[in-house]
C-alpha cells in the first residue's frame, strides 16, 4: 500500500467513524426515551450537542495541528472520541450523555478537517477524483447501513451498545494512525492563538448553529431570530478581526478561489436544501398519499443507486470535462426531481421513483464534483485552513435546508382536509427547486475545463 493511500485509509476510517456517530443512533431514541422518559426536545439535543461541538472546534483545529503537528491532532482527537464513545455507553442520565456527545462532538471536529487536509494534500490533482470516490461512497454505505445496524444491536443488547461497539474501530484507527502517517514536526514558531478570533468564531458558530436547529421548533421563533442576529454580528466581527491579524484562526482570504467558493455555495444549496426536501417529503407523501414508513424510507434505494451512478460519472467525467458541466447538470437534475415530487405525478409509485433518482444523481453529482474540485486551487500550504472552511460549511449546510422548509412549512401550514392541505407541501418543494438553481449564475462564470490547479492567489 502507498504512503497515500495508508494516509486516506485512516482519514476513511475516521470519516466512517464521524458518519456512523451522527446515523446509527437514529434507531436507539426510542430506548433513550423509554430509560429516561425525556421528551423529545431534550433527545434532539443529543444528536445536537455532537453537531455544537464537531462545528465550534474546527477553527482550533488548524491551529493546534500547526502548533503539535497533524498526526499528534489526528491520534488525540481518536483518543477522546473513544474516550467520549465509553462515557456516553455507560451515562447515567440525560445531562451526562449530552456531555459526552459534546466531548464526541469536539473530537469529531479535529478528527475531520485534520484528517482531509492530510488526504488531500498527499494526493496530487489527477489522483483526487479517484480518492473523491471513494470519500463519497463512505458518505452512501455509512449512512445507509449505520441505522440498520444501530438498530439489531439496541434490539439484542441495549442502546448502549451503540457507543461500547465503535471503540474496537476507533482503536484501530488510532493504531494505523500511529503506524502509518507520517511523524510531521511541530512548528518550531507557531503563530500564536488568535484569542480573539476564537471567542469570535465559537460565538458565531453556536449561535448559527442553534439558529438553525431552533428555526424549525414550533414556538421557538423568536429564540431562533435572536440566535441568527447574534450569529451574524459575530461573523461581521470576526471578519474584520482576521483582516487586522497576520494569522486568522480561518482565513477568509481563501474565499477567493473560485473553485473552493463555488464548492462551498454548492453544498449549501444542493445536499443543504435536499436534506429539508428529504423532511417535507415524508410528510408530504405521508400526508397526502398515506404511504407508510416502510414505503417513504424504501424511495432512499432509488435515491441510493442513482447517487452510485452520478459518482461514477464524476470519477470518469471530471478529469475530461471539469467542473462546470457536472455542477449545472447536477443543480438541473436535483431541482427537476423535486418539481417531480410537488407534481400530479407523486401519486404514482413510478413518479416518485423517478424523483428520488433524479435527485440523488443531481445531489451527487454536485457534492463529488465539488469534493473533486474545491481543493484544485489551494496551495498544499494552505490546505488545512481551506478544510476548516469546508468543513464548518458542510456541517451547517446539513441544518440550513431543514431549519428553512421546516419553518415556512410550520408557518404555511393550516388545519384542513382534501387536496388544499397539500398546498403548504407543494409551495416548500417549489420553492426548495428554485433554491436548488440558486448558484447557477456563479457556476457559469467558472473556466469551461479546469482539472489542474491554477497559479496560486497571493496570500
Amino acid at each position: 500500500m502507498s504512503p497515500r493511500s495508508k494516509i486516506a485509509t485512516v482519514y476513511l476510517l475516521g470519516f466512517a467513524l464521524d458518519l456512523a456517530n451522527m446515523f446509527a443512533l437514529n434507531a436507539a431514541y426510542p430506548a433513550l426515551q423509554q430509560t429516561w422518559h425525556a421528551p423529545v426536545a431534550q433527545l434532539a439535543w443529543i444528536g445536537n450537542a455532537y453537531m455544537l461541538g464537531l462545528t465550534v472546534v474546527i477553527p482550533l483545529g488548524v491551529w493546534l495541528a500547526r502548533r503539535y503537528g497533524e498526526r499528534n491532532v489526528l491520534m488525540a482527537s481518536l483518543l477522546l472520541f473513544g474516550l467520549g464513545s465509553a462515557g456516553a455507553g455507560s451515562a447515567h442520565s440525560i445531562v451526562s450523555l449530552l456531555a459526552w456527545r459534546l466531548a464526541q462532538g469536539l473530537s469529531g471536529g479535529l478528527l475531520i478537517p485534520v484528517g482531509q487536509a492530510m488526504t488531500y494534500r498527499a494526493h496530487p490533482p489527477a489522483a483526487r477524483a479517484q480518492l473523491t470516490t471513494a470519500v463519497m461512497m463512505v458518505a452512501l454505505l455509512v449512512p445507509a447501513l449505520s441505522p440498520a445496524l444501530g438498530g439489531w444491536i439496541v434490539d439484542r443488547w441495549t442502546w448502549r451498545g451503540v457507543f461500547f461497539g465503535m471503540l474496537p474501530l476507533t482503536l484501530v484507527a488510532c493504531g494505523l494512525a500511529r503506524l502509518w502517517l507520517p511523524v510531521d514536526a511541530a512548528a518550531e514558531q507557531a503563530p500564536a492563538l488568535d484569542l480573539p478570533g476564537l471567542a469570535l468564531s465559537a460565538t458565531a458558530l453556536s449561535a448559527l448553529l442553534l439558529s438553525l436547529t431552533l428555526a424549525s421548533q414550533p414556538g421557538s421563533q423568536a429564540w431562533a431570530i435572536a440566535m441568527l442576529a447574534i450569529g451574524l454580528v459575530a461573523v461581521i466581527a470576526y471578519a474584520r478581526q482576521a483582516r487586522r491579524t497576520t494569522s486568522p484562526l480561518l482565513d477568509l482570504a481563501l474565499l477567493r478561489h473560485p473553485l473552493l467558493r463555488a464548492g462551498i455555495v454548492i453544498y449549501l444549496c444542493v445536499p443543504g436544501v435536499f436534506t429539508g426536501v428529504n423532511l417535507i417529503a415524508a410528510l408530504y407523501l405521508q400526508h397526502g398519499f398515506d404511504l407508510s414508513a416502510t414505503e417513504i424510507g424504501a424511495l432512499m434505494l432509488p435515491w441510493a443507486a442513482a447517487s452510485f451512478a452520478a459518482i461514477a460519472t464524476t470519477r470518469r467525467g471530471f478529469p475530461t470535462w471539469g467542473a462546470k458541466p457536472l455542477f449545472a447538470g447536477g443543480m438541473l437534475l436535483q431541482a427537476i426531481g423535486i418539481l417531480l415530487l410537488a407534481a400530479p405525478c407523486a401519486a404514482h409509485p413510478a413518479g416518485r421513483v423517478c424523483a428520488f433518482a433524479a435527485m440523488g444523481f443531481g445531489a451527487s453529482l454536485c457534492t463529488s464534483t465539488a469534493q473533486s474540485a474545491a481543493f484544485l486551487d489551494v496551495p498544499a500550504e494552505r490546505m488545512s485552513d481551506a478544510s476548516a472552511l469546508w468543513n464548518i460549511n458542510r456541517q451547517l449546510s446539513f441544518c440550513l435546508g431543514t431549519a428553512l422548509l421546516g419553518s415556512l412549512l410550520n408557518l404555511w401550514l393550516r388545519p384542513g382536509t382534501g387536496d388544499a392541505t397539500l398546498t403548504p407541501y407543494r409551495q416548500c418543494l417549489l420553492l426548495a427547486a428554485a433554491a436548488t438553481l440558486l448558484p447557477l449564475p456563479l457556476i457559469l462564470r467558472l473556466p469551461a475545463r479546469r482539472t489542474a490547479p491554477s497559479p496560486s492567489l497571493p496570500h
